[in-house]
């Protein structure tokens, strides 16, 4: 099952995470925890351009057996040719890492293909798959109802997607089924909603409180069956075969240890009132922490 997980490289970058305590991985670390991940099976990671150091730090440890997913950000504002933005963003992204060729480019703003140089932004893409940059071009959404217009507009060969045991959104809506009947690779992040569901009750932050009794509903459903957070919300993920691939971000080699672990354990499926439709709570770019 190790196979079908995707290591996060956010932590490598930047510090990213409601319950990251430790900041930014060290050099040391993300070298330790890329060595565990390929030996336990892992082949994809997960970086992005916006990540601050992840590109370049994945770069200097050496990750050419690796499949590289890596995504473009919003274009910027007036961009008159986006055709070079798109070729000058991969190349240096490619350069950064060290590799000739990325398994997947996604858009982190897919609205941008539905603007005015959406046309445009898709043909480059296609430009750069074409030249052999790139294996895979798809994008990265918020919501599934995000996908409507673009899969009838636009072909996507990858689709990530925020999925896990209290925002089920993806499978519920039907898209789920309808990306893997249609043959698009889904990966799924957002596993552990941010860190947000390994937190322990005292130290989740006051604008979580609103959703108390789902909290208690978690943590109930958690100690009747002996599980630990992580064990459920990685087993969560994996039990849906039409996933291709989980996305799991780590601050430490005992945090990767224990998701593996997680990975071989049977899942035990969790109720449906422990689900939330609520972007206020679903969407981390929507808390308001401060």
């Amino acid at each position: 099952m190790s196979s079908r997980l995707a290591l996060g490289t956010a932590q490598f970058g930047l510090r990213y995470g409601i319950a990251n305590r430790s900041g930014q991985v060290s050099r040391g670390d993300a070298r330790a925890i890329l060595a565990c991940a390929a030996e336990a099976g892992m082949a994809t990671l997960d970086t992005a351009m916006a990540y601050g150091e992840s590109e370049t730090r994945l770069g200097e440890i050496g990750v050419t057996r690796w499949q590289v997913v890596s995504k473009l950000p919003a274009l910027p504002y007036g961009c008159a040719d986006v055709d070079a933005q798109v070729r000058q963003q991969t190349g240096d992204s490619l350069r950064r890492l060290r590799i000739p060729r990325l398994h997947g480019l996604l858009l982190h703003r897919p609205q941008d293909l539905l603007e005015e140089n959406g046309p445009a932004l898709y043909e480059a893409l296609r430009v750069v798959q074409d030249r052999g940059a790139v294996d895979k071009i798809g994008v990265s959404i918020y919501d599934p109802d995000e996908l409507e217009e673009l899969t009838a507009r636009f072909h996507l060969d990858i689709v990530q997607a925020p999925f896990n045991v209290m925002d089920r959104r993806l499978a519920t809506s039907g898209w789920l089924a309808r990306l893997h009947a249609a043959g698009t690779e889904v990966h799924v992040r957002s596993v552990f909603l941010q860190g947000l569901l390994l937190m322990p009750p005292a130290a989740r932050p006051e604008y979580f409180n609103r959703w108390q009794p789902l909290f208690d509903r978690w943590w109930g459903w958690l100690e009747e069956h002996g599980l630990t957070p992580l064990t459920a919300c990685v087993g969560f993920a994996l039990s849906h075969a039409e996933v291709d691939r989980a996305v799991v971000g780590v601050d430490s080699l005992e945090h990767l240890q224990a998701v593996v672990a997680a990975a071989v354990t049977p899942p035990v499926a969790p109720p449906v009132n422990l689900t939330s439709e609520d972007t206020a709570l679903v969407n981390p770019s929507r808390w308001n922490l401060s």
